[in-house]
């Protein structure tokens, strides 16, 4: 399981590995973007959300 594609569905109240992961640019405070990943719950099909660091 990859960190980055790996995040929590609200509805199964668990962690899984999302399904079709795709990194999206969010807007931040002060007009930076933030980096997340957004995905399909293999299990409901919920969508799930993950906020990442910055790029090194």
């Amino acid at each position: 399981m990859s960190k980055e594609t790996t995040g929590y569905c609200v509805k199964c109240k668990a962690k899984r590995e999302m399904d079709n992961p795709k990194e999206i640019a969010m807007k931040g405070k002060g007009g930076v973007k933030r980096r997340a990943m957004t995905g399909i719950c293999p299990k409901c099909g919920t969508k799930m959300f993950r906020i990442l660091g910055k790029k090194a």
